[in-house]
C-alpha cells in the first residue's frame, strides 16, 4: 500500500472520529438544555401553598346574657320628683335590698334591686311594706314596681324611671335636671324697619 494511501485513510478516519464525538456532544448539550427546560416548565407549574387564616381575635364585647348584681348601699342626699310635681329635696337610704326615701313630710320604704347588664344598670323598686301578710281568704293587693335606670359615679346616685312606667321617679343626688324647662324657639322671621317719615321744612 502506497504512503499517499495510508495517509488519506488515516486522515478519513480521524474525520469520521470528530464527526462521531461531535454529535455525541450535540446530543448531550440537547439533553441538558431539555433537562433544564423540563426543570424550569415544573417550577413555573407548582402552586404556591395556601396560608391558613388565622382565627380573627375577639372584639373585646361584652356579653349581653352575663349580668351582675349592683349593691347601691349607702345614704344619698339630692332632690326627688314624683310625676310630675316639683322636685322636693331628699333623702335616699339603701341597707342592702331595703331601701327609706323622705321627701318632705313624705316617707315611703320598700325593697330595691340592681342588675348590671353591659354597663346598664337596671333597678327595680317596690314600694310599700315588706312584712308577709297574714293569710286570708281577701288577701291585699300586690305592692307597686317600678322599673328605673341608675346611674352612679363615686357616691353620686341618679334614679330615672324608663319609658311607659305609670308612676315615674327622679332622683338625682346633684339636682341636675330637676327643674328643666323646654326651650323657646325663637322665630326667625326678621322684623322690618319702618322708616320714619322725611321732615318737611316750611
Amino acid at each position: 500500500m502506497r504512503k499517499s494511501t495510508i495517509y488519506l485513510f488515516t486522515l478519513g478516519l480521524a474525520v469520521v472520529v470528530l464527526m462521531s464525538l461531535a454529535g455525541a456532544g450535540l446530543v448531550v448539550s440537547a439533553q441538558n438544555a431539555n433537562s433544564s427546560t423540563t426543570m424550569t416548565n415544573t417550577a413555573k407549574t407548582s402552586k404556591p401553598r395556601k396560608r391558613k387564616a388565622k382565627p380573627m381575635a375577639s372584639t373585646g364585647r361584652c356579653d349581653p346574657t352575663k349580668q351582675e348584681q349592683v349593691d347601691l348601699s349607702g345614704t344619698y342626699t339630692g332632690k326627688m320628683r314624683h310625676d310630675n310635681g316639683p322636685a322636693e329635696a331628699a333623702t335616699l337610704t339603701v341597707t342592702g335590698n331595703n331601701f327609706t326615701a323622705t321627701s318632705g313630710s313624705d316617707t315611703r320604704t320598700g325593697r330595691i334591686t340592681a342588675v348590671n347588664t353591659c354597663g346598664y344598670i337596671a333597678v327595680t323598686m317596690m314600694m310599700g311594706d315588706l312584712t308577709p301578710p297574714t293569710p286570708s281568704p281577701n288577701p291585699p293587693p300586690a305592692l307597686p314596681a317600678m322599673s328605673l335606670r341608675a346611674k352612679k359615679v363615686g357616691n353620686g346616685l341618679t334614679l330615672t324611671s324608663v319609658a311607659g312606667e305609670p308612676q315615674t321617679i327622679w332622683f338625682s343626688t346633684s339636682g341636675s335636671g330637676a327643674g328643666a324647662k323646654p326651650k323657646k324657639h325663637r322665630s326667625k322671621t326678621k322684623k322690618t324697619d319702618t322708616a320714619a317719615p322725611a321732615k318737611t321744612t316750611p
